[in-house]
């Protein structure tokens, strides 16, 4: 068992971190697409959601402005 939890672990992952001014609370439509910010892939989501949470905690005082994680992974190998 040990041998697999260490290959869950090391397999790549990879997560894109990216956000923006959205156009209302709650939603998720972008005031403006050509000034999203692509914060990078990363190759695991521990990395991604520390990176996700760096951002978002420079941008709390703006609560339009949201940052999101997308697991490419799973549109890479939908099965």
């Amino acid at each position: 068992m040990a041998n697999h939890d260490a290959t869950l672990e090391s397999k790549q992952l990879l997560h894109l971190v990216f956000g923006g001014e959205l156009t209302a609370l709650g939603g998720a439509e972008f005031r403006d697409t050509k000034a999203i910010d692509i914060v990078g892939i990363f190759p695991n989501y521990a990395s991604a959601h520390a990176a996700w949470k760096a951002k978002a905690q420079m941008t709390v005082d703006n609560a339009l402005v949201r940052y999101f994680i997308v697991h490419m992974h799973r549109f890479m190998d939908p099965s």
